[in-house]
């Protein structure tokens, strides 16, 4: 595991409520690299074409990682 991430994803269904923890694979984190790709790579894996964007089952991601810095 690269060093910086936590190695974890929780994944929180809004509608029902359901919490669920996932661990990816090292290999993921090598490939997709920082918050944005790695919400990408999520997205085109698991997001339907032609989803209406306010509607249930579009996905809404919040991702982070050791690309991200903090400006004072």
């Amino acid at each position: 595991m690269p060093t910086g991430y936590n190695g974890k994803i929780l994944r929180v269904n809004l509608t029902s409520g359901a919490i669920r923890e996932e661990t990816p694979e090292e290999i993921v984190y090598r490939t997709y690299m920082g918050g944005s790709a790695l919400s990408s790579y999520y997205l085109l894996k698991e997001q339907k074409a032609g989803v209406d964007p306010l509607g249930p089952e579009n996905k809404l991601l919040f991702m982070s990682s050791v690309l991200v810095f903090a400006s004072v």
